[in-house]
C-alpha cells in the first residue's frame, strides 16, 4: 500500500476530522458519568432533539442558521437539566440498573416522540461548504468546519475545568464524592451544573452532525453506539482518554472504509473495541 496515495491520504484525513466530532458526545457522556456515576443511554437521542431543532428553525421557521444553532445549544442543555432532575436524581440511591433502564427508557420515549412528529423520513438541512484542495487530497470543507467547532468546544470545556471554581469543583467531586461534601461542596448543585454542561455538548454535536448527516428519529444509532465505544475504550470517566480514543476510532472508521466500505470499517472498529476490552478491561488510557 502506497502511504503517499491520495485516496489514503484523504482517508487519514477524514478519520481526524470525524474523531474531532466525534469526541464532543464522548467528552459530554464521560463528564456526566464522572461526576454523577450515571451512564445516560438516551445520550444520542439528546443530540437527535438538537438536530430536530436546528432543522426545523432554519428550513421550516426560516431561522438563520447562526440563531438555529444558539437556540440548539441552550434548549438540549435544559434536556439534560431536566433529565438530571425527573428521571436522574430519584434513582441516585438506586441500583446502577434501574438508572440504565430509566435513562434507556427516556431513549424510546425521544424516538417514539420525534416519529410523532416528523414520521420516520429523512430531513436534509441542505447545507454545504465548498471543498478544500490541498496537494492533490480534498478536504470538505462541512468536516473541516465542524471539526474546528468541535476542537473550540473541547477547549472552552477544558478552559471552564481548569480555570474556573465550578470547573475545580466539578473535577474535585468527580475525583471524590465522599470527601469534597465536607469541604463545603455541595453535591447536587455540581451534579445539576454537569448535567447541563453534558447536554450543552450534546447540543453543539448536534449543530455539527445536522450539516453532515440526515436527521431521522434513529440517527442516534448511527453514532451513539460508536460514542459509548469511545467512552470506555478511553475509560469511563477520563475526559483526555475519550478525547484520544475518539480518533483513534475515527480513524479506525476511515481507513477501514478505504480498505473495503463503510459497513466493514464499523465492523473492524467493533471487533478493536473487543480486543482493546480483552486486553485492557478498564480502557485504553485508564489511570
Amino acid at each position: 500500500m502506497d502511504l503517499l496515495d491520495p485516496f489514503f491520504l484523504e482517508a487519514l484525513v477524514n478519520g481526524i476530522l470525524l474523531g474531532g466530532v466525534f469526541a464532543l458526545p464522548a467528552l459530554g457522556l464521560n463528564l456526566v458519568f464522572g461526576v454523577v456515576d450515571v451512564v445516560w443511554l438516551c445520550y444520542a437521542e439528546l443530540v437527535m432533539v438538537g438536530m430536530y431543532a436546528a432543522w426545523f428553525l432554519y428550513t421550516q421557521a426560516g431561522w438563520p442558521l447562526w440563531a438555529a444553532f444558539a437556540v440548539c445549544l441552550p434548549l438540549v442543555s435544559l434536556l439534560g437539566l431536566l433529565l438530571h432532575l425527573l428521571v436522574v436524581k430519584p434513582l441516585l440511591n438506586q441500583p446502577p440498573i434501574n438508572q440504565v433502564l430509566a435513562t434507556g427508557g427516556v431513549l424510546f420515549v425521544l424516538q417514539g416522540a420525534a416519529t410523532l412528529a416528523f414520521r420516520t423520513d429523512f430531513r436534509s438541512l441542505g447545507v454545504d461548504m465548498p471543498p478544500m484542495e490541498v496537494g492533490d487530497v480534498f478536504v470538505s470543507g462541512t468536516k473541516l468546519a465542524a471539526f474546528c467547532a468541535a476542537l473550540l468546544g473541547a477547549a472552552v470545556l477544558w478552559a471552564f475545568l481548569k480555570f474556573t471554581y465550578v470547573g475545580v469543583a466539578i473535577r474535585a467531586i468527580a475525583r471524590d464524592r465522599e470527601v469534597m461534601p465536607l469541604m463545603g461542596v455541595d453535591p447536587q448543585r455540581i451534579y445539576l451544573i454537569a448535567s447541563a454542561v453534558g447536554g450543552a455538548l450534546a447540543g453543539l454535536a448536534a449543530c455539527l452532525l445536522v450539516v453532515q448527516l440526515d436527521v431521522h428519529p434513529f440517527v442516534g444509532l448511527s453514532f451513539g453506539p460508536i460514542t459509548f465505544m469511545i467512552c470506555v475504550m478511553g475509560g469511563l470517566g477520563n475526559m483526555l482518554g475519550g478525547f484520544l480514543a475518539a480518533f483513534l476510532m475515527g480513524l479506525i472508521i476511515s481507513v477501514g472504509g478505504f480498505w473495503g466500505n463503510t459497513e466493514y470499517s464499523y465492523v473492524i472498529a467493533f471487533l478493536f473495541f473487543i480486543l482493546t476490552i480483552f486486553a485492557r478491561p478498564r480502557g485504553l488510557f485508564a489511570r
